[in-house]
């Protein structure tokens, strides 16, 4: 089963300083926070391809869990990986086109896979006075308008979130192989039954039968996992982590937010002091620069 969900948001701010503050807003949580979620941030490539202008960038980040740990802890440790505190990383990669005034992100999630898959696919295109988008606009008016990308205040992105678990699928698949082994073991009795029928009668009046199936099917073919049903466990994951995502999207514009005022207020440079004496452990609270 697979839930989408997309949004779309302005930002009064021009589309430079926008995707400025899209690869700050995980910068420090003193001067956004609305990351207190991030653990980590770290980039793995930053290549600026000469013959478009596109800035290629790839980033990690490491972040907590979007599943409450209710869920995780009743979950296998072959799907969460047994660790106490339960965290995610994200492999964020990005195109940002300066020119002609668009962005596109992508962020998914490395680990718990099995469990939920979470893609997020952005654009961010920059507006002229008039609500035109800059990438609908012929390539010669883009290169000859008179306003610069700076001057135009607008910038629009679209998010969409595409979730996908597999949890679901994977306890059905279990259940089968269970079914299937409880059968197979079955069958082998019945035959057995038909060469040696007196010792089969015997055999079968002290084989545990039942307990074997439940030892075929597991984890996963016992318990209140089974009575659940596998679809019912794969919407309910689903529907938390939609929940969840739906107020995580209102959080990070809000952080969005913050970030593009402080580059009002201080510049990239003072943004930068910000977030280095945030490193060092030498900034408290942010004061009026």
């Amino acid at each position: 089963m697979v839930l989408t969900h997309t949004t779309n948001y302005e930002y009064s701010h021009p589309f430079p300083t926008v995707t400025l503050a899209f690869f700050l807003r995980y910068c420090s949580p003193k001067l956004n926070p609305f990351a207190q979620h991030v653990l980590s941030t770290d980039t793995i490539s930053s290549q600026l391809d000469p013959d478009t202008g596109r800035l290629h960038t790839t980033r990690i980040h490491l972040k907590k869990s979007r599943l409450p740990k209710a869920v995780l802890k009743l979950l296998p440790t072959s799907m969460t990986g047994g660790v106490a505190d339960k965290a995610s990383y994200i492999l964020e990669t990005s195109v940002v086109d300066i020119r002609e005034g668009w962005m596109r992100t992508e962020s998914r999630n490395l680990n718990f896979t099995g469990i939920l898959s979470v893609i997020e696919h952005q654009t961010y295109v920059a507006f002229h006075p008039d609500n035109t988008q800059v990438t609908q606009l012929p390539l010669q008016a883009v290169a000859t308008t008179p306003q610069p990308l700076t001057s135009l205040t607008t910038t629009g992105v679209e998010t969409t979130v595409v979730f996908r678990s597999r949890l679901g699928e994977r306890i059905r698949e279990r259940i089968q192989e269970g079914t299937q082994r409880y059968q197979q073991q079955i069958q082998g009795f019945k035959q057995q039954r038909q060469q040696h029928q007196q010792q089969q009668e015997h055999e079968i009046e002290a084989q545990p039968t039942s307990s074997s199936g439940a030892a075929a099917g597991g984890w996963f073919s016992s318990g209140w996992i089974s009575g659940i049903g596998a679809k019912g466990i794969q919407r309910s994951i689903e529907a938390i982590a939609s929940t969840k995502t739906q107020d995580q999207l209102g959080k990070s514009r809000e952080g969005m937010r913050m970030i593009l005022e402080r580059l009002g207020q201080t510049g990239i440079i003072g943004v930068l002091e910000l977030r280095r004496r945030a490193l060092e452990g030498t900034l408290d609270t942010i004061d009026a620069v």
